[in-house]
Order: structure tokens, then C-alpha cells, then sequence
């Protein structure tokens, strides 16, 4: 399958897995490269430049394919070093950067003159706008359905994709609810060059995280998200759990006079006991509504061949059958 997304970054299929901390590093990024699809390393879940540089050589051991690395700006009073993070890409040969989180403008100059394929994510059309003006090559279009931030307007996939289809010029892809042959239709009917995929990488073979995580995923239904920091304007799409509960209670009893401090205990240092080591309730960790449509833990090509595989027989079958009369009599799983 081609799209402009698939020549945009030189992959097969249009499948990009989003960065995730504690989740993207480069046995998880090479796994879906080689699968066909552009695969991330997670940058800031390097503590440093230099270990970043590691885990780009790392992967490059692994895969002679293209894949990416995810860098997020982050809201913060001690930023990370952001330019020896980007030096470390440039000189890695990274040719493809997800950026999230706060607006990559002023790091444009120094990507873009590596030759730098930017995709930036953003939940709204105003802010894709915001980042084809300032020179992105695609965005991620991030519905309320996603893992993470899904932003504050609390705009589905439905309408958001359309959305973004009659404002962009650039290509972008779906994220948020993407899992399957059916995301993937859906999200090229709606205007898409391809889909991103976080919550469902996280349940495969390769994806270096405990096994409780990709347990807890599969045994997850589409009603046991919860979504936290309402209060600060900072919402989050989190997996239900103990702390999360815990979590909400206080925010419940907190009210307007919520601050972050309040709930430091549920929300800070949790990846790396989650990811790691397993410990399901020890606190608030990203996850999407997808999780309802996940059912099993495939390796990335298994997984990415279904994917496509469906994709050309909800195409072939199904859609071109609505057309010549035969759909009503094929069965479509």
C-alpha cells in the first residue's frame, strides 16, 4: 500500500508506532521497522544525549530499516537539553522525529537543516495548522480516543480526522483508537495517510515492557480507562487501578483547589515500576481506549501482516462489494 505517508518516510506500510516511555526503546522500534512499518525510540526515556546516541546505535544493529525517534517538549522550568537530544539525532541519522507536547518551532532550524522528516502530534486542528506552518512535513492527528494527553476540546476520531482532511495541506496520520484493518480503512476513508499505533505496540512480542503490562491490556476492556488532571488542565488517558483510584478521590475531594503536588505519589517515577517491574497499581500510566480491541499479544509482523492483510480484504471485499451488489453476502470479520 501506498501513501503519502509511506514515501514521506520510505516504509512499506503505513503503520507508525508513537513514542512511549518506558515502551519505546530499540528492540520495540526495530521490531516494527522490520515489520515494515516506522518504528520510534522514545527520546527522553534516555536520561541523557549520550545514552540516546547508544540506544540509536543499538537499533541500527537490529534493523537496516527506517525508524524514528519521538521528542517531546515538555512544559517544564528545567527543560531537558534539548539541542544535544537533537545533535545526538543528527548524528545518529535519524531522518525521521516525532515531536509532542509543546510546539518543536524553535528546534525546527536545526532538524530541518539534518534533513529531518518532522510528524508533530497534536490533538486539534488549530494546533496541525500551527504545525504545517511552521514547516512540519505531517502531523499526527491525536482523537480523544488515545492514550496520553488527548488535549482539552474532547474531539473524537470521527469528527477530528474530517476535520483535519478539509483544513491540512501536509499529510497526517490517525492516532487514537487505531488497532486493526478496520482503524487503518476507517482512518484512510477519513482523510488519513496511515495510522499511528501506541497502546496496541505495547502488546506484542518484542515490546520490552513486563509481561503483567500485555496481560493487563488484553484482560482491559474499552471501559477501563480513566481520564486524570481534568482539574489542571493537563488531562491524561490512564489504565483504571488501585492509585488511580486513589488518585481520582483526591481529586474529587480537591476539587478547583487541585494542585500536582496532591497527587505526586500516583503520578511520578510510575513507568519504570509499571514497565519494568510489573507492579500494575503502582500508579497513573498512559493508556488508550483502544485496549477494548486488544485480544491477544502477536510479534509486530505478526501483527502489522494482519493488519494489512485486513485492510485489503475490508477494501477488496467488503467496500468494493457494497458497490457491485456481493456485500450483503460475504462475511467480514
Amino acid at each position: 500500500m501506498k501513501t503519502a505517508i509511506t514515501e514521506l518516510f520510505g516504509i512499506e506500510h503505513p503503520i507508525i508506532q508513537g513514542g512511549m516511555h518506558f515502551v519505546g526503546f530499540a528492540e520495540l522500534a526495530a521490531a516494527v521497522s522490520n515489520a515494515g512499518g516506522l518504528g520510534i525510540i522514545t527520546g527522553l526515556t534516555q536520561k541523557t544525549p549520550e545514552l540516546l546516541a547508544k540506544e540509536i546505535a543499538r537499533c541500527r544493529d537490529m534493523t537496516d530499516k527506517p525508524f524514528g525517534v519521538n521528542l517531546t517538549f515538555l512544559p517544564t522550568f528545567a527543560a531537558p537539553p534539548y539541542p544535544e537530544y537533537i545533535a545526538a539525532i543528527v548524528e545518529g541519522g535519524i531522518k525521521a522525529v516525532e515531536t509532542a507536547g509543546r510546539s518543536p518551532e524553535a528546534y525546527m532550524p536545526a532538524l530541518k537543516a539534518a534533513g529531518i522528516k518532522v510528524i508533530h502530534k497534536c490533538t486539534s486542528v488549530r494546533h496541525s495548522l500551527k504545525a504545517e506552518r511552521i514547516g512540519c512535513d505531517a502531523v499526527s492527528v491525536d482523537g480523544f480516543e488515545c492514550g496520553g494527553h488527548p488535549g482539552e476540546d474532547d474531539i473524537p476520531n470521527m469528527i477530528l480526522l474530517p476535520r483535519a482532511a478539509e483544513e491540512l495541506k501536509i499529510p497526517f496520520v490517525a492516532s487514537g483508537g487505531m488497532a486493526d484493518g478496520r482503524s487503518l480503512v476507517a482512518a484512510l476513508s477519513l482523510g488519513a495517510a496511515g495510522m499511528n499505533m501506541g497502546t496496541r505496540f505495547i502488546a506484542t512480542k518484542e515490546a520490552p515492557v513486563h509481561q503483567n503490562v500485555k496481560n493487563a491490556l488484553v484482560a482491559a476492556t474499552e471501559l477501563d480507562t480513566r481520564l486524570i488532571m481534568r482539574a489542571l488542565r493537563n488531562t491524561e488517558r490512564v489504565l483504571k487501578n488501585a492509585n488511580v483510584d486513589r488518585l481520582i478521590e483526591i481529586e474529587r475531594e480537591k476539587g478547583d483547589r487541585l494542585k500536582i503536588e496532591d497527587i505526586h505519589d500516583q503520578v511520578a517515577g510510575v513507568y519504570p515500576r509499571i514497565m519494568l517491574d510489573g507492579q500494575m497499581d503502582a500508579g497513573a500510566w498512559s493508556c488508550g481506549m483502544v485496549a477494548g480491541l486488544i485480544h491477544d499479544i502477536p510479534s509486530c509482523k505478526e501483527l502489522v501482516d494482519r493488519i494489512m492483510a485486513e485492510a485489503e480484504q475490508i477494501i477488496r471485499s467488503r467496500l468494493m462489494g457494497f458497490l457491485d451488489g456481493t456485500a450483503a453476502t460475504r462475511k467480514v470479520a
